[in-house]
């Protein structure tokens, strides 16, 4: 579980995935405020995994192990991250397939056929390319006409993208002492504080105590929507009143972090359009603010992305990244009409990796992000 930490514990162990059935969130993506009826109580096994309180001490896993590399199983978690996928099987796979398939030959006209599909699959043209070039080398070499070979070439290349994404990645270093401060930014829309409140699922089940902060103080129904998931997790929330200075309550959230010392510090901001300079100066001043209170905050600037927007995901991040810097992004969405390519799209243009895939609505349908095992499922569905 949220593989990108780096070990903090002499022997970490892998954090477990959540095997059992996870009550129902909303979907990713929308901003609207649940109403509290609709909230459905933890299960039991939820319940007893979730801290209740900062000052309990609880067994818990290490926060920053990494889960360890083993072949995708081909089924259970596994099985269902393709079945969410299908969509974006059918709109890039499938139709591989179908270019591929029967031929006897590679020509320049396949070639052609092929840009054109991975451009529509928004990968963008200069991607593109350079997947179409890797994949003429290829074939070159092992001296083929065979186009199994052209689509082992093209899922090699991409795979190679979202990997060296991972390992190149500006991967955050734990403090030494404190909380794990994680800022969450994006625009209105992408799902950002439903994705919060996932996260912090996840930190819970793992046995760490979890602080959320309410710094989306431009729509009192962002304040109710974090509260909400804090009553469900048992997890404090720190907020003020609609229209509250956000750096204030982020200040006020740092100071409360340290003193009752939570593992793990999740802010949420307001959402705002890339292109709204005077908000993106108020996300500046609020990173400035984390950073005087708890020196070296925020150690993880997460981007909070919805794959279904394409192209114009990736003019977000730039404006985001050059404002704030971003070190991670989770992608949402990808079980809609999402085309698959955004993904290495993003990696790419920040040089930052995926921590998170949003595939659904439930809660263990925010997954942390795996480059083959996404692979895999985009390729063959779970399938030899």
């Amino acid at each position: 579980m949220l593989n990108w930490f780096r070990k903090k514990h002499p022997s970490p162990q892998a954090v477990p995935h959540e095997e059992s059935a996870a009550p129902k969130a909303d979907e990713i993506g929308q901003e609207a405020t649940p109403a509290a009826e609709d909230v459905q109580p933890l299960e039991k096994d939820e319940a007893a995994a979730t801290p209740k309180s900062p000052d309990v001490p609880q067994e818990k896993s290490p926060i920053f192990a990494a889960p360890p590399k083993k072949p995708a199983p081909k089924s259970g978690l596994f099985s269902r991250l393709a079945e969410r996928l299908s969509r974006t099987r059918e709109s890039f796979t499938n139709q591989l397939d179908e270019l591929l398939y029967g031929r006897k030959e590679i020509d320049r006209n396949l070639f052609d056929q092929l840009e054109e599909l991975l451009i529509t699959a928004d990968l963008g043209y200069a991607t593109s390319q350079e997947i179409l070039d890797a994949a003429r080398r290829r074939i070159k070499h092992e001296d083929t006409d065979n186009p199994k070979a052209l689509r082992e070439a093209i899922r090699d290349k991409m795979l190679d993208y979202l990997i060296r994404a991972e390992q190149d990645g500006n991967l955050v270093r734990p403090p030494n002492d404190g909380p794990f401060v994680i800022m969450v930014i994006g625009v209105n829309g992408v799902g950002k504080t439903t994705t919060i409140g996932k996260i912090a699922h996840k930190f819970t089940n793992a046995g760490h105590t979890v602080l959320l902060v309410a710094a989306d103080t431009f729509r009192a129904a962002a304040i109710s929507q974090l509260k909400i998931w804090g009553e469900r997790g048992g997890i404090h929330v720190m907020a003020k009143e609609g229209g509250s200075d956000p750096s204030a309550v982020v200040f006020d959230a740092m100071a409360h972090a340290v003193a009752k010392n939570y593992d793990v510090v999740l802010v949420d901001t307001a959402g705002r359009l890339h292109t709204e300079q005077h908000l993106m100066e108020e996300l500046k001043k609020i990173k400035r603010v984390m950073g005087k209170k708890l020196p070296g905050a925020p150690h993880e600037v997460l981007l909070v992305l919805d794959a279904t927007t394409g192209q114009n995901a990736i003019a977000q991040a730039r404006f985001f990244n050059d404002a704030v810097g971003v070190t991670g992004v989770a992608l949402t969405k990808l079980d809609g009409t999402a085309k698959g390519g955004i993904i290495i799209n993003v990696t790419k243009e920040l040089g930052a990796p995926i921590r998170f895939i949003g595939v659904g609505e439930h809660l263990d349908d925010l997954r942390d992000f795996d480059a083959k095992e996404f692979i895999d499922a985009l390729f063959d569905g779970g399938s030899e």
